[in-house]
Protein backbone atom coordinates (compact mmCIF):
# COMPACT_ATOMS: atom_id res chain seq x y z
CA UNK A 1 0.00 0.00 0.00
CA UNK A 2 3.18 2.39 0.94
CA UNK A 3 4.15 1.60 -2.82
CA UNK A 4 0.13 2.91 -4.04
CA UNK A 5 0.60 6.76 -2.34
CA UNK A 6 4.44 7.11 -3.52
CA UNK A 7 2.96 6.08 -7.12
CA UNK A 8 -0.22 8.47 -6.81
CA UNK A 9 2.18 11.21 -5.73
CA UNK A 10 4.89 11.12 -8.23
CA UNK A 11 2.14 10.92 -11.20
CA UNK A 12 0.43 13.71 -9.67
CA UNK A 13 3.75 15.86 -9.62
CA UNK A 14 4.70 15.35 -12.57
CA UNK A 15 1.53 16.00 -14.54
CA UNK A 16 1.14 18.77 -12.53
CA UNK A 17 4.74 20.47 -13.55
CA UNK A 18 3.76 19.10 -17.07
CA UNK A 19 0.68 21.60 -17.47
CA UNK A 20 1.10 23.84 -14.58
CA UNK A 21 1.06 26.86 -17.27
CA UNK A 22 -2.36 25.24 -18.48
CA UNK A 23 -3.45 25.37 -14.56
CA UNK A 24 -2.22 29.15 -14.35
CA UNK A 25 -4.01 29.84 -17.40
CA UNK A 26 -7.63 27.98 -16.12
CA UNK A 27 -7.06 30.19 -13.40
CA UNK A 28 -6.87 33.36 -14.23
CA UNK A 29 -9.89 32.78 -16.55
CA UNK A 30 -11.66 31.58 -13.56
CA UNK A 31 -10.55 35.25 -11.86
CA UNK A 32 -10.36 37.45 -14.52
CA UNK A 33 -10.93 40.76 -11.93
CA UNK A 34 -7.55 39.68 -10.79
CA UNK A 35 -4.81 42.35 -11.98
CA UNK A 36 -2.99 41.56 -14.86
CA UNK A 37 -4.81 38.30 -14.94
CA UNK A 38 -3.22 36.68 -18.42
CA UNK A 39 -0.54 35.01 -19.93
CA UNK A 40 0.94 37.73 -21.78
CA UNK A 41 0.78 40.34 -18.73
CA UNK A 42 2.52 37.29 -16.82
CA UNK A 43 5.48 36.84 -19.37
CA UNK A 44 5.37 40.55 -20.03
CA UNK A 45 5.74 41.59 -16.02
CA UNK A 46 7.68 38.69 -14.46
CA UNK A 47 8.92 36.19 -16.92
CA UNK A 48 8.34 33.13 -18.61
CA UNK A 49 9.44 30.69 -15.99
CA UNK A 50 6.64 32.38 -13.89
CA UNK A 51 3.95 30.81 -15.78
CA UNK A 52 5.24 27.99 -13.23
CA UNK A 53 4.74 30.36 -10.30
CA UNK A 54 2.95 28.63 -7.59
CA UNK A 55 3.83 25.27 -8.83
CA UNK A 56 6.25 24.33 -6.09
CA UNK A 57 3.47 24.60 -3.74
CA UNK A 58 1.16 22.51 -6.01
CA UNK A 59 4.00 19.98 -6.21
CA UNK A 60 4.08 20.09 -1.75
CA UNK A 61 0.52 19.78 -2.48
CA UNK A 62 -0.46 17.16 -4.73
CA UNK A 63 2.24 14.34 -4.30
CA UNK A 64 0.24 13.56 -0.57
CA UNK A 65 -2.79 15.00 -2.41
CA UNK A 66 -3.01 12.25 -5.13
CA UNK A 67 -0.92 9.84 -3.28
CA UNK A 68 -3.38 9.52 -0.09
CA UNK A 69 -6.01 9.65 -3.14
CA UNK A 70 -4.54 6.54 -4.88
CA UNK A 71 -3.93 4.84 -1.76
CA UNK A 72 -7.34 4.78 -0.01
CA UNK A 73 -8.97 4.44 -3.30
CA UNK A 74 -7.03 0.81 -3.69
CA UNK A 75 -7.60 0.09 -0.35
CA UNK A 76 -11.17 0.62 -0.63
CA UNK A 77 -11.35 -1.20 -3.77
CA UNK A 78 -9.12 -3.94 -2.85
CA UNK A 79 -10.14 -4.65 0.90
CA UNK A 80 -13.18 -2.41 1.83
CA UNK A 81 -16.56 -2.80 -0.77
CA UNK A 82 -15.20 -5.99 -1.87
CA UNK A 83 -19.03 -7.53 -1.47
CA UNK A 84 -20.28 -4.92 -3.95
CA UNK A 85 -20.68 -7.58 -6.60
CA UNK A 86 -20.86 -4.11 -9.52
CA UNK A 87 -17.03 -3.17 -9.89
CA UNK A 88 -18.25 -0.06 -11.30
CA UNK A 89 -20.12 1.10 -8.35
CA UNK A 90 -17.25 -0.16 -6.20
CA UNK A 91 -14.66 2.40 -8.50
CA UNK A 92 -17.12 5.47 -7.75
CA UNK A 93 -17.57 4.61 -3.88
CA UNK A 94 -13.67 3.82 -3.09
CA UNK A 95 -12.73 6.99 -5.88
CA UNK A 96 -15.26 9.58 -3.31
CA UNK A 97 -13.86 8.37 -0.44
CA UNK A 98 -10.44 8.74 -1.70
CA UNK A 99 -11.39 12.12 -2.99
CA UNK A 100 -12.37 13.20 0.02
CA UNK A 101 -10.46 12.27 2.23
CA UNK A 102 -7.27 13.56 0.44
CA UNK A 103 -8.34 16.91 0.39
CA UNK A 104 -9.40 17.42 3.79
CA UNK A 105 -5.91 16.13 4.76
CA UNK A 106 -3.74 19.07 2.09
CA UNK A 107 -6.59 21.60 1.47
CA UNK A 108 -4.38 24.27 3.37
CA UNK A 109 -2.03 23.88 0.59
CA UNK A 110 -4.62 24.26 -2.22
CA UNK A 111 -5.83 27.65 -1.00
CA UNK A 112 -1.51 29.23 -0.81
CA UNK A 113 -1.32 27.48 -4.18
CA UNK A 114 -4.63 29.57 -5.95
CA UNK A 115 -3.21 32.23 -4.04
CA UNK A 116 0.46 32.38 -5.25
CA UNK A 117 -0.55 31.78 -8.38
CA UNK A 118 -2.85 34.95 -9.14
CA UNK A 119 -0.53 37.47 -7.46
CA UNK A 120 2.24 39.57 -9.61
CA UNK A 121 5.24 39.78 -9.06
CA UNK A 122 5.33 38.78 -5.32
CA UNK A 123 3.10 41.66 -3.80
CA UNK A 124 1.16 39.53 -1.28
CA UNK A 125 3.57 36.85 -0.37
CA UNK A 126 7.02 35.82 -1.38
CA UNK A 127 6.22 31.98 -1.20
CA UNK A 128 4.91 29.47 0.85
CA UNK A 129 6.58 29.57 4.38
CA UNK A 130 5.76 33.63 3.88
CA UNK A 131 2.14 32.76 3.06
CA UNK A 132 1.76 30.14 6.11
CA UNK A 133 2.76 32.72 8.52
CA UNK A 134 0.51 35.65 7.20
CA UNK A 135 -2.69 33.67 5.80
CA UNK A 136 -5.42 33.22 9.07
CA UNK A 137 -5.84 29.78 9.82
CA UNK A 138 -9.86 30.47 8.84
CA UNK A 139 -8.84 31.66 5.61
CA UNK A 140 -6.80 28.58 4.84
CA UNK A 141 -10.29 26.45 4.85
CA UNK A 142 -12.37 28.71 2.85
CA UNK A 143 -14.09 26.52 0.55
CA UNK A 144 -13.23 23.48 2.12
CA UNK A 145 -17.44 22.17 2.40
CA UNK A 146 -17.66 22.80 -1.27
CA UNK A 147 -13.96 21.33 -2.58
CA UNK A 148 -14.83 17.76 -0.79
CA UNK A 149 -18.42 17.91 -2.36
CA UNK A 150 -16.86 18.67 -5.76
CA UNK A 151 -13.61 16.35 -5.64
CA UNK A 152 -14.83 13.12 -4.09
CA UNK A 153 -17.43 12.88 -7.43
CA UNK A 154 -14.29 14.21 -9.56
CA UNK A 155 -12.18 11.77 -8.21
CA UNK A 156 -15.01 8.86 -8.49
CA UNK A 157 -16.19 9.73 -11.60
CA UNK A 158 -12.50 10.06 -13.31
CA UNK A 159 -11.28 6.43 -11.76
CA UNK A 160 -14.59 4.90 -12.74
CA UNK A 161 -14.74 6.36 -16.23
CA UNK A 162 -10.50 6.01 -16.96
CA UNK A 163 -11.31 1.99 -16.50
CA UNK A 164 -14.45 1.95 -18.51
CA UNK A 165 -12.95 3.85 -21.06
CA UNK A 166 -9.89 1.63 -21.53
CA UNK A 167 -11.47 -1.14 -21.45
CA UNK A 168 -13.69 -0.20 -24.43
CA UNK A 169 -10.85 1.00 -26.68
CA UNK A 170 -8.30 -1.88 -26.32
CA UNK A 171 -11.27 -3.92 -26.71
CA UNK A 172 -12.74 -1.99 -30.13
CA UNK A 173 -9.71 -0.47 -31.31
CA UNK A 174 -6.12 -1.29 -32.27
CA UNK A 175 -4.55 1.56 -30.46
CA UNK A 176 -1.16 1.09 -29.16
CA UNK A 177 -1.86 0.40 -25.09
CA UNK A 178 0.49 3.58 -24.43
CA UNK A 179 -2.06 6.13 -26.39
CA UNK A 180 -5.35 4.02 -24.94
CA UNK A 181 -4.20 4.87 -21.56
CA UNK A 182 -3.51 8.69 -22.56
CA UNK A 183 -6.90 8.56 -24.35
CA UNK A 184 -9.00 7.21 -21.59
CA UNK A 185 -7.02 9.25 -19.56
CA UNK A 186 -8.34 12.57 -20.91
CA UNK A 187 -11.60 11.37 -21.38
CA UNK A 188 -12.19 10.73 -18.16
CA UNK A 189 -10.85 14.37 -16.95
CA UNK A 190 -13.12 15.81 -19.04
CA UNK A 191 -16.62 13.74 -18.60
CA UNK A 192 -15.67 14.47 -14.84
CA UNK A 193 -14.98 18.16 -14.89
CA UNK A 194 -17.97 18.76 -17.29
CA UNK A 195 -20.23 17.21 -14.38
CA UNK A 196 -18.59 18.96 -11.35
CA UNK A 197 -16.78 22.08 -12.42
CA UNK A 198 -19.21 24.98 -10.71
CA UNK A 199 -17.97 23.51 -7.87
CA UNK A 200 -14.42 23.74 -8.74
CA UNK A 201 -15.35 27.81 -9.60
CA UNK A 202 -16.79 28.78 -6.41
CA UNK A 203 -14.21 26.55 -3.98
CA UNK A 204 -11.90 29.25 -5.77
CA UNK A 205 -13.35 32.53 -5.29
CA UNK A 206 -13.95 31.23 -1.75
CA UNK A 207 -10.42 30.75 -1.22
CA UNK A 208 -9.32 34.31 -2.64
CA UNK A 209 -11.75 35.90 0.19
CA UNK A 210 -9.30 38.98 1.82
CA UNK A 211 -6.83 38.22 -0.48
CA UNK A 212 -7.09 41.39 -2.60
CA UNK A 213 -9.31 43.95 -2.73
CA UNK A 214 -10.11 43.17 -6.28
CA UNK A 215 -11.98 39.98 -5.32
CA UNK A 216 -15.91 39.74 -4.97
CA UNK A 217 -17.07 39.33 -0.82
CA UNK A 218 -18.96 36.11 -0.37
CA UNK A 219 -20.56 35.10 2.90
CA UNK A 220 -20.75 31.24 2.06
CA UNK A 221 -21.07 29.01 -0.84
CA UNK A 222 -24.71 30.18 -1.84
CA UNK A 223 -23.94 33.74 -0.80
CA UNK A 224 -21.39 33.23 -3.68
CA UNK A 225 -23.43 31.06 -6.22
CA UNK A 226 -26.43 33.85 -6.10
CA UNK A 227 -23.79 36.94 -6.83
CA UNK A 228 -21.85 34.94 -9.53
CA UNK A 229 -25.63 34.50 -10.86
CA UNK A 230 -27.23 38.05 -10.27
CA UNK A 231 -24.11 39.18 -12.52
CA UNK A 232 -23.34 36.70 -14.94
CA UNK A 233 -26.71 34.55 -15.11
CA UNK A 234 -26.06 31.09 -14.29
CA UNK A 235 -23.72 30.87 -17.69
CA UNK A 236 -21.50 32.68 -14.83
CA UNK A 237 -21.05 29.67 -12.75
CA UNK A 238 -19.24 27.91 -15.71
CA UNK A 239 -16.99 30.77 -16.23
CA UNK A 240 -13.42 29.15 -17.30
CA UNK A 241 -14.74 25.84 -18.37
CA UNK A 242 -13.18 25.65 -21.62
CA UNK A 243 -10.03 26.56 -20.23
CA UNK A 244 -10.09 23.85 -17.58
CA UNK A 245 -10.86 21.51 -19.90
CA UNK A 246 -8.20 22.25 -22.03
CA UNK A 247 -5.69 22.14 -19.10
CA UNK A 248 -7.37 18.70 -17.11
CA UNK A 249 -7.43 16.48 -20.37
CA UNK A 250 -3.59 16.32 -20.21
CA UNK A 251 -3.10 17.20 -16.72
CA UNK A 252 -5.66 13.70 -15.72
CA UNK A 253 -4.01 12.00 -19.29
CA UNK A 254 -0.40 12.18 -18.17
CA UNK A 255 -1.50 10.97 -14.53
CA UNK A 256 -3.38 8.24 -15.37
CA UNK A 257 -0.29 6.78 -17.98
CA UNK A 258 2.54 7.47 -15.23
CA UNK A 259 0.64 6.08 -12.43
CA UNK A 260 -0.19 2.48 -14.79
CA UNK A 261 3.51 2.99 -16.26
CA UNK A 262 4.81 2.87 -12.45
CA UNK A 263 2.39 0.71 -11.06
CA UNK A 264 3.54 -2.05 -14.03
CA UNK A 265 6.89 -1.57 -12.92
CA UNK A 266 6.56 -2.22 -9.15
Amino acid sequence: MLSDFVIGGISGVISRTMTAPLELYKLQRQNTFMPGSSITAVVKREGIRYLWKGNATNCIRVFPQVGINYYVYAFINETVVTNINDEKTRRLVAGSIGGATSMILTYPLETIRSRLSLQMNKSHYKGLYHALQCIPPREMFQGMTLSILGYAPFTAISFTTYFSYKDYLQVNTKLDSDIVKILAGGTSGLTSIMITYPTDLIRRRLQLQNFDKNVPKYSGIIDCAKKIIKIDGYRGLYRGLFATCVKIVPTIAIQFFVLERLKSIN
